[in-house]
């Protein structure tokens, strides 16, 4: 998944979104930053939401059904991992991805697995802890063969 197709995803269902949190247009265009006629425009599908938006509507909305289930489980972790773009920027306990995950590979306590709907990699730790994310699968390959390859 892009940041293009992510902004596109977000300024679709939000309406949606606004729906299922129970908010009038004015008070979503509040909560989220934007004038209510910007919001209009973004619902009616004439514009499309921009980033600052999109990472807004993610952050406070992340529990949402819909959120989650357009981004594949975490919205932040799909967020974070187009911003830092790959980069081991901390690491952060996980559930181990029983729902919106495919283990690809798992060796000495390190697995790797890929989202099934925003098609991005991850790697935990022996303790679901993600360590490493990126949307590129020769990196994340490498990077997974690195991290056991330290260990031996």
């Amino acid at each position: 998944m892009t940041k293009e197709e992510i902004i596109l995803l977000i300024s679709e269902k939000l309406r949606l979104i606004r729906t299922e949190a129970n908010y009038t247009q004015d008070r979503m265009a509040t909560v989220i930053g934007i004038s209510k006629k910007t919001l209009v425009q973004i619902e009616k599908g004439r514009v499309i939401a921009n980033w600052t938006t999109v990472i807004a509507v993610c952050a406070l909305f992340h529990e949402s059904d819909t959120v989650s289930n357009a981004l594949g489980g975490d919205p932040l972790e799909v967020i974070e991992t187009i911003a830092h773009d790959g980069i081991d920027y901390r690491k952060e306990k996980t559930l181990g991805g029983k729902v919106w995950w495919r283990e690809l590979n798992q060796k000495k306590g390190y697995i790797i697995q890929r989202n099934l709907i925003s098609q991005h990699f991850r790697i935990l730790d022996e303790d679901y802890y993600r360590i490493y994310s990126t949307f590129d699968e020769t990196e994340a390959l490498a990077r997974f063969e690195e991290l056991f390859s330290e260990h031996e």
